[in-house]
């Protein structure tokens, strides 16, 4: 717990401005459903807890051909990146 509080502190409340406690719920929320379901963990493989890791990519020309989006959640204080469809 103490790991999530120093994350969710350094990573989001830091660097926003809080206006009310709907405004602080509605930021807990984006960063929780963030940090359990897009946030790499750096113990685990880089994996992400709720969802299996993908097989690794060996082939070159695919490499090369990588379409990566970004979604910038809570005005861009998180920023998440997957392939594209």
């Amino acid at each position: 717990m103490e790991r999530w509080i120093r994350s969710c502190r350094r990573e989001l409340l830091d660097r926003t401005l809080i206006w009310n406690q709907q405004h602080l719920l509605h930021a807990l929320r984006e960063y929780e459903h963030f940090y359990n379901t897009h946030r790499p963990r750096q113990g685990i493989d880089n994996t992400r807890p709720l969802r299996a890791l993908p097989p690794p990519t060996t082939d070159q020309a695919a490499l090369t051909h990588l379409d990566i989006r970004q979604r910038q959640r809570l005005g861009g204080i998180l920023n998440e990146y997957h392939h594209a469809a």
